[in-house]
């Protein structure tokens, strides 16, 4: 009777498991507007990090249009992205966390799939505002795909590459009159934990974007 009540406990639990990841979502989103924006370097001009957002969603074009300037892919023939990176290793993943949800950037298929359905958004940063701007995108590099280099050329090339999407995400932003600016504060291990990273994945920055308070 013990062995036939654990037995009958996991697959209940399994079944709930499955359940749960059957409700959870994929959204496509919209194709990309590429043919607005102001001028580069008018947008150059006014980029700057701002630390006030209101609590106002974005819309569904304008979170397309920022997921694929800061690392969509815009050369379909080969599948390369919008930002460059090391020996096209493409090893940063984004995570989106919103008041509906935390979901990953499938760039490929350019659409988001859901993994956590709370809002997480207070455990992406040490800042009060991260709570209640619209989204907090949290790059994530996975070190599996950098082959055999160094532990200091991997933090290294992450780090670069990081930069290059985040740069990428300001400039959308700033042609949108979006707020915006990037941290470092953030409490990786306990982060790294709520999303269930794996070792090899490691959180490079944070990144909060939202409308003018």
């Amino acid at each position: 009777m013990r062995y036939s009540f654990i037995i009958l406990f996991l697959l209940l639990t399994s079944a709930i498991t499955l359940t749960k990841a059957q409700d959870l979502k994929v959204i496509k989103l919209p194709d990309p507007d590429k043919t607005g924006g102001k001028p580069l370097m008018q947008i150059l001009a006014s980029r700057q990090s701002s630390r006030e957002f209101s609590k106002e969603p974005l819309t569904a074009q304008q979170l397309s249009n920022l997921l694929w300037s800061a690392f969509g892919i815009n050369r379909t023939e080969s599948g390369k992205r919008t930002a460059p990176s090391a020996r096209n290793w493409q090893e940063i993943d984004i995570y989106v966390t919103t008041a509906d949800g935390t979901y990953l950037y499938d760039a490929k298929t350019h659409s988001l799939k859901q993994i956590l359905e709370e809002d997480i958004r207070a455990l992406t940063g040490k800042q009060d505002y991260v709570k209640d701007a619209a989204i907090n995108l949290i790059y994530v590099a996975d070190m599996s795909k950098l082959g055999d280099v160094s532990e200091e050329d991997k933090s290294f090339y992450s780090g670069a590459d990081t930069g290059f999407i985040a740069e990428n995400a300001y400039l959308y932003c700033t042609s949108e009159n979006l707020a915006v600016v990037v941290r470092a504060m953030i409490d990786r291990d306990k982060l790294a934990k709520k999303l269930n990273l794996r070792s090899e994945q490691r959180i490079t920055l944070g990144q909060t974007i939202g409308n003018h308070k």
